[in-house]
């Protein structure tokens, strides 16, 4: 059995069904979880800046593209 890192309630979840970076939600407090070990399983509590992160890095490679295209235009 996991215990959330952010509230300690136990999760249950099969850890043959369990892979290094699934993600899921704690159904006592919320936090988006991250699996960060398999033997026992382990979280790690996913903050929301981290996803905005990526999508700020997606973002900016889709600007670099059209910066790309515009000087292949002249």
């Amino acid at each position: 059995m996991a215990t959330c890192p952010e509230c300690d309630f136990e999760i249950d979840i099969d850890e043959y069904d369990a892979d290094k970076g699934d993600t899921l939600e704690c159904d006592n407090c919320g936090a988006r979880l991250e699996v960060v070990g398999l033997n026992p399983i382990e979280f790690e509590v996913v903050s929301d800046d981290d996803e905005e992160d990526e999508d700020d890095f997606d973002e900016d490679e889709d600007e670099d593209d059209e910066e790309d295209e515009e000087d292949d235009d002249k």
